[in-house]
């Protein structure tokens, strides 16, 4: 069993070393909770636990924490893959909802597994979802200063269980200040894809990850053969190209975990049951 999760970029505007140290030990503490969790939980149901910690946690840019847009608005999206089944569900600026993923979650066994804007909103609130403002005073100071943080990225997890069964779930606030309508990256398969060969979260730039389709080319790669090491890196050689801003983490059916990022800034854990490793 094999679990890696991220909180996404460190802020482009300064950082105290404080803040810096309490997302590491926030990441600590939940990887190691999502680890013990998964002992009796398959990945599907522990990747979707782990976001749930992930969006409760105002240091992240999901749930609560989340960015304001241009309009005073927060809009949020998140999505969960299932490795074992491939199948994929999410939602797209969904507002006024406490955890994103949660509401991904329930529409896995529906036909339309895909939902945006209001008909997301409403579907949360028609199956028990109560309306939660996200808003923290600091996410408003931000907006009100004209500071809020440019592409600190989303949360994610990928989960490798007990009978080999892997998921990703990924989950985001948005960039800040982004224009009413803008879709990001985390509820696509290019920023959260998995199979039973390798699962990926990503975290950055939603339009670079999505131009350089980053989740699923790693994986679909891992599918072909390609070692995940070689996948990473032919992927973000691609996206360099572009100059593309973007990370993402990974675990393959081998239980090896991976993780790059085009900025030495991204945040995550991962925990194999003995070690925790915190990287920053």
């Amino acid at each position: 069993m094999k679990i890696i999760i991220h909180g996404g970029f460190f802020s482009e505007s300064s950082q105290s070393s404080e803040t810096k140290l309490a997302k590491q030990q926030a990441l600590t503490s939940i990887v190691e909770k999502s680890y013990n969790y998964l002992k009796n939980h398959t990945a599907l149901q522990t990747i979707v636990y782990a976001v749930e910690l992930l969006e409760n946690d105002e240091l992240f840019n999901a749930g609560i924490g989340s960015q304001i847009q241009s309009d005073g608005k927060i809009r949020m999206s998140a999505s969960l893959m299932d490795g074992l089944t491939t199948r994929f569900s999410g939602v797209i600026n969904i507002e006024d909802t406490k955890n994103p993923i949660r509401v991904a979650e329930k529409l896995f066994t529906y036909d339309d597994r895909v939902l945006g804007g209001s008909g997301a909103t409403n579907f949360a609130r028609h199956n028990g979802f109560e309306e939660f403002s996200t808003e923290i005073p600091q996410r408003r100071k931000e907006y009100e200063e004209k500071l809020a943080s440019k592409g600190t990225g989303t949360v994610g997890c990928v989960a490798l269980d007990a009978k080999g069964n892997i998921a990703a779930a990924t989950s985001t606030g948005g960039k800040g200040f982004e224009m009413p309508g803008r879709i990001s990256d985390s509820a696509t398969s290019a920023g959260n894809y998995a199979t039973n060969d390798c699962g990926v979260s990503c975290t950055g730039v939603g339009e670079d990850i999505v131009s350089a389709a980053v989740a699923t080319k790693i994986v679909t790669r891992v599918a072909d053969g390609m070692p995940l090491k070689i996948a990473f890196e032919k992927t973000f050689a691609e996206l360099k190209l572009i100059d593309g801003f973007a990370g993402a983490i990974a675990i393959d059916k081998t239980g090896n975990v991976y993780h790059q990022d085009s900025h030495p800034k991204m945040v995550f854990a991962s925990y194999d049951g003995i070690n925790i490793e915190v990287f920053n």
